[in-house]
């Protein structure tokens, strides 16, 4: 059945609605499911409540919620660490005038090293970020431990000091841990159960607790209460996740749309200064499109998600019909548009949306995208140097043709893959 073509985004007319404190960007809209969310949404005065008033946490009854018990991955293994291991700098271009004291501190591994604490505990999974300074390990045993950088308390200990070892977050010891996500400043951590607990910075409600504070230094669940989360993932300042029914969440900063709520958040808070109308709590992502040559969009239906994840500031989502769609900052070709244009809702990539050229993987990067095709395949699009020379849609990794790719991770400026059997 063709899709209904819309003229653009904003299918209900591109509304306009004033804010007390001062006048906010155009809100636009897509159906009339988007349509109604907004206008139960109260506006707010300069100043910012705690959370928004008209946006009520999800909330699934429990006779109709799914029971769920997710599994720790099945590998297992010792922990090995090489590299810059000085917490304090990692990600700085220059060291802050306050801790001139750790110049000499934190030498880099020039080869892998073991941490003396993890001897007896056995890894099932490794956790960082393309913008975090923190890790974290997931045990077999589901225990969840952390070190690094933690200004902001994302290490999850009820402090703020930085931690040249793992430890094991105690707040999180009677859960069972299956799977974490960090951003620059906050943590994730998900349950078997399908509970999501936060910790670390909050000044943008990215920690989804429904409110805006400095820190949060010990895990807290975010405030939903839907369906079993399967999946999570962070940017820099906003928060994705997935539930059992493959509903897509969102909260956090929505500085570039990278939240897929068609806005990008900004408003004159006082004195001509940019503020951002931020999502304190889940809210779901409603919108999915494509874009044809001729510039009509369409909306795309039936998206149920199955996978997500997020650079500092864009998104890709992966769904059912191995489909990809990306959104958020467009610079140097990351989203796989074509384009350098900020995607305000979910777009998809067009490369994969045919019968064997789908995707199975998807990974982020500080400012560049991967996916893994059917076939084992790896693409990339954005930024490919540090000098900025960009990739603006993705295309096959050459130097891997023929091999079938198993697993990736990304970090700020490079990758690091897992290559299976070679294929004859």
């Amino acid at each position: 059945m063709p899709r209904k073509k819309v003229t653009d985004v904003s299918g209900n007319g591109g509304l306009k609605r004033k804010r007390g404190g001062g006048k906010k960007k155009d809100r636009e809209f897509s159906s009339d499911d988007e349509f109604d969310d907004f206008e139960q949404e109260n506006t707010k005065k300069s100043g910012k409540p705690a959370a928004k008033a008209g946006l009520q946490p999800v909330t699934v009854a429990d006779d109709v919620k799914e029971k769920i018990k997710l599994e720790v991955p099945k590998v297992k293994g010792q922990l090995l660490i090489f590299g810059a291991t000085n917490w304090d700098l990692i990600g700085r271009k220059e060291v802050p005038k306050q801790q001139a004291a750790y110049r000499n501190l934190g030498q880099n591994l020039w080869g892998p090293h073991r941490y003396g604490c993890l001897n007896d505990v056995q890894v099932s999974c490794v956790v960082s970020g393309p913008c975090a300074a923190h890790s974290l390990i997931i045990t077999t045993e589901g225990k969840l431990w952390s070190w690094g950088r933690n200004e902001k308390g994302q290490l999850g200990h009820g402090d703020t000091k930085r931690l040249e070892a793992p430890k094991l977050v105690e707040g999180l010891g009677d859960e069972v841990i299956v799977a974490a996500a960090c951003g620059r400043n906050h943590t994730m951590a998900l349950t078997e159960n399908g509970t999501v607990y936060s910790f670390g910075e909050n000044k943008l409600g990215q920690l989804g607790q429904g409110n805006q504070t400095d820190a949060v230094l010990s895990p807290a669940t975010i405030q939903y209460n839907g369906q079993p989360i399967v999946k999570v993932a962070c940017g820099a300042e906003f928060t994705m996740i997935v539930d059992c029914k493959g509903n897509l969440y969102s909260f956090g900063c929505p500085e570039y749309g990278q939240l897929g709520h068609n806005s990008d958040g900004k408003f004159i808070a006082r004195a001509q200064r940019i503020g951002f109308d931020c999502e304190l709590i889940p809210r779901r992502v409603a919108i999915f499109i494509e874009k044809t040559k001729d510039g009509q969009v369409l909306p795309v239906p039936n998206v149920v998600a199955r996978d997500v994840a997020c650079g500092a500031n864009h998104t890709l989502v992966l769904d059912s019909q191995k489909r990809v769609f990306s959104w958020g900052f467009g610079g140097y070709g990351r989203l796989g548009h074509t384009e350098q244009k900020d995607e305000m809702v979910p777009r998809l990539v067009k490369l994969f949306d045919f019968p064997g050229r789908g995707a199975t993987q998807i990974y982020c990067g500080y400012q560049c995208s991967f996916a893994v095709n059917e076939m084992g395949g790896l693409f990339f699009w954005g930024v490919t140097n540090t000098s900025r020379e960009s990739t603006m849609y993705p295309k096959a990794v050459q130097d891997l043709c023929g091999w079938k790719i198993r697993s990736l991770a990304c970090g700020r400026v490079g990758l690091s893959h897992h290559l299976g059997p070679h294929c004859l």
